[in-house]
């Protein structure tokens, strides 16, 4: 967030740039590119929101378990416009070659670990630029005085991402106002009193023209400086999610932009009259009165453009985790109240590390800066690349308006890029380093996904060949509720085939659990669960897919039992007319699924003889029609489960099978649920090149065994659970 202190920066590099142009207009041209590139609005850290929107419109999902059903969610919004030739023609490219698919999913996560990288760089070069200016009031401070106070002020700001940001997020707004307010105020007093009338020259293009041609292969290389003037003002872009456009319009055009202007024109007249202090422009330009009350509130605001960018990153592993790219990771909701905020205890440790590793090494901020720069345009360049996707595919515009937004920001962010590469040696290595160890360890995360999930495709079990093997074997039924969890949306895995072969005995209601993501940000509770019928019904044999998007809270406690539940209830209930009225959704492989609540306005409640309610699992809601569910303040509870009561009368008699069914439901779920889940051990087969024996028996296995296990992730309890170990050979 602390934009101007990193111009500093910038103007150093310019500066010793060429020694055959004037300072007396380098300056105004410096600021014309500072203000030029500004004003482009850069979306910061949005390359898999990007992707997720280009997913739902073409298929570029590696992941092959999406539905139809999928599409008619409320949130699932495609463009119905009229679907321009070059557009299609990029959708049938894109879904006709996988290695291109794999290619975006490359791109993707090439400008999602650079923007990981930023979290490392971002508070490293925020706190010390700001902590610097103690160096300027006191010139005899040692320098490693300066480092020690950066580095007490990291520790103490990601120690305090434990607790969140929600007690103290008040604050954050009076103080990204004050400061710029304060960049703004004293932009505005080195403008009057040093350079009044020339200094609105640097608005003209002549000057970039004429420094670009005169100091030649130095001005190109400046650029790598210069960008970092812009590269603070992606902290203000990357927690933008919780509000909505106009806002985001009004703030920065009436606040932002104007303060930034002033801030960097008031260093450039400064300069003018003052070309010796081009190392620390922007303390030095403070009048001596306000210094201290300013750098209070500069080391304030580099907090909390610190923090903006710690959350971000926070948010965009979420998403990460939830499309199958990162490995399983302990996600801690921090606040009641604000949908998003998020805490990862291993990301936040990490990034720590990574960031006083980078701030005690390095020691400047200069050799940062050439890290941070790198790192900032290349997910800029990302971003573009995919914008013009979207507007092609997504907004279904003219090739011509897709390549005319490439070209026009793409030339001007290459032109940056290129200069930010010369800087590799001096400190841009370390945003290289890092983004080949992130996309190494997602993209083999994201491999092995896939080759588990195609094994359980082409391994899938044919129901009647079980039921089968089952009569030879005598099969039993135990009584209890027993859940078992897949990733397949369709067709039953061969994890159940282990069980059943080994232990043939079924619970009295099985129900096969699918929790997947899909390519929206949010999904409505009331459309979350999909629930279906696997085999005859004298199975009691159910399928459950539970939809999140990639911004959703999943917490998976008792509540989510008691939904879940709830759902296949309801879907016993409501089938019969389901059919008749010809809704639901065909899977293509165990029937239809149905939206328990939603699909059918004939939805009826067990009920006694004499027309008394019966009790019934799960949290009351509203159902659709004129039902009602609800419970009492204080349910009673049988067994430590909630119970709640149904108060609809009945609107007909229901089918004596149908009732049966249910009771059947109702009786297993007093005697208990067992979660059954996949203990699966992932190896190459013998065929496999040298590489991917590598990716898989070695590095997928090594993740797979630190991070977190799938039950710890559903918040299941151990002595509810049984584990089937099953080999993956792909």
């Amino acid at each position: 967030m602390v934009t101007v202190p990193r111009s500093d920066m910038a103007t150093t590099d310019a500066e010793t740039g060429s020694s055959n142009y004037g300072a007396q207009e380098k300056l105004p041209m410096k600021a014309l590119l500072i203000l030029a590139y500004q004003s482009f609005g850069v979306v910061y850290g949005g390359t898999f929101a990007l992707y997720s929107l280009l997913c739902r419109h073409a298929n570029l999902s590696l992941l092959p378990y999406q539905q139809d059903a999928d599409m008619q969610l409320s949130t699932y919004k495609v463009e119905t416009s009229r679907e321009v030739k070059q557009g299609l023609r990029a959708k049938e490219f894109f879904e006709k070659h996988p290695r291109f698919r794999t290619g975006l999913l490359v791109v993707v996560l090439l400008g999602t670990c650079m923007f990981i990288a930023d979290g490392v760089f971002t508070p490293a070069i925020s706190v010390l630029s700001a902590v610097t200016g103690i160096k300027v009031a006191i010139p005899s401070l040692h320098e490693d005085i300066v480092i020690a106070v950066s580095c007490c002020i990291l520790i103490g700001l990601f120690a305090l991402q434990h607790f969140g940001t929600h007690q103290v997020a008040f604050l954050f707004a009076p103080i990204v106002i004050a400061w710029l307010f304060c960049i703004a105020s004293v932009g505005l007093y080195n403008i009057i009193i040093y350079n009044p009338r020339g200094i609105w020259a640097a608005l003209s293009p002549v000057y970039m023209y004429k420094f670009l041609k005169l100091a030649g292969r130095d001005g190109w290389t400046s650029l790598g400086g210069i960008v970092l003037c812009m590269t603070g003002t992606e902290a203000m872009f990357a927690d933008l999610g919780h509000f909505n456009q106009m806002s985001i319009k009004i703030a920065f055009t009436t606040v932002v932009y104007p303060c930034l202007l002033l801030g960097y024109i008031g260093q450039a007249a400064y300069l003018y009259k003052n070309p010796g202090d081009v190392s620390e422009s922007f303390y030095k330009s403070i009048p001596r009165p306000v210094f201290w009350p300013v750098f209070v509130v500069a080391t304030l605001a580099a907090v909390v453009g610190s923090q903006a960018v710690i959350t971000a990153t926070f948010s965009i592993i979420k998403q990460c985790q939830s499309l199958g790219c990162f490995p399983r990771v302990k996600l801690i909701y921090t606040s009641k109240r604000i949908h998003g905020q998020i805490y990862i205890p291993e990301i936040n440790w990490i990034l720590f590390i990574l960031c006083l590793a980078v701030t005690v090494g390095f020691r400047d901020t200069i050799t940062i800066g050439n890290a941070y720069g790198l790192a900032v345009i290349t997910v800029m360049l990302v971003t573009t690349c995919l914008m013009a996707l979207v507007i092609l595919v997504v907004w279904r515009r003219n090739i011509i308006e897709a390549l005319g937004f490439l070209v026009i920001f793409g030339v001007i962010e290459l032109f940056y890029i290129s200069a930010c590469i010369m800087k590799v040696p001096q400190g841009g290595w370390v945003p290289l380093v890092l983004t080949v160890v992130f996309m190494s360890i997602m993209y083999i995360w994201n491999y092995g996904t896939i080759k588990k999930y195609e094994y359980d495709l082409q391994n899938k079990v044919n129901m009647e060949t079980l039921l089968k093997i089952g009569g030879n074997l005598g099969l039993v039924r135990v009584p209890g509720v027993g859940l078992v969890y897949t990733k397949l949306v369709t067709a039953v895995p061969p994890i159940f085939s282990h069980f059943f072969t080994n232990l043939p005995a079924l619970h009295d209601v099985l129900v096969l659990v699918s929790i997947k993501s899909v390519q929206v940000p949010y999904i409505p509770s009331n459309e979350r669960c999909l629930v279906g019928r696997i085999g005859p019904k004298r199975l009691r044999m159910y399928r459950c897919v539970v939809r999140y998007g990639y911004k959703d809270i999943h917490k998976d406690d008792h509540k989510f039992e008691d939904k879940l539940l709830q759902s296949l209830g309801e879907y016993i209930l409501m089938e019969d007319d389901a059919e008749e009225e010809g809704n639901g959704f065909d899977d293509g492989a165990d029937g239809k699924m149905h939206l328990p609540g939603i699909q059918s306005s004939s939805l009826v409640h067990a009920v006694n003889n004499d027309g008394a309610s019966k009790e019934r699992f799960g949290k009351g809601k509203e159902s659709s029609g004129n039902s009602k569910v609800s419970s009492s303040e204080n349910p009673s509870r049988t067994n430590g489960k909630k119970r709640v009561r149904f108060e609809t009368p009945a609107r007909k008699e229901l089918n004596p099978a149908v009732r049966q069914e249910y009771e059947k439901l109702k009786e297993a779920r007093e005697k208990g649920v067992v979660y059954i889940l996949g203990h699966s051990h992932v190896q190459a087969s013998s065929a496999s090149s040298m590489i991917k024996k590598f990716s898989i028996n070695i590095v997928y296995t090594f993740l797979r065994r630190i991070c977190r296990g799938p039950g710890v992730v559903l918040h299941i309890p151990q002595e509810n659970s049984i584990q089937i170990g099953v080999v993956y050979r792909v």
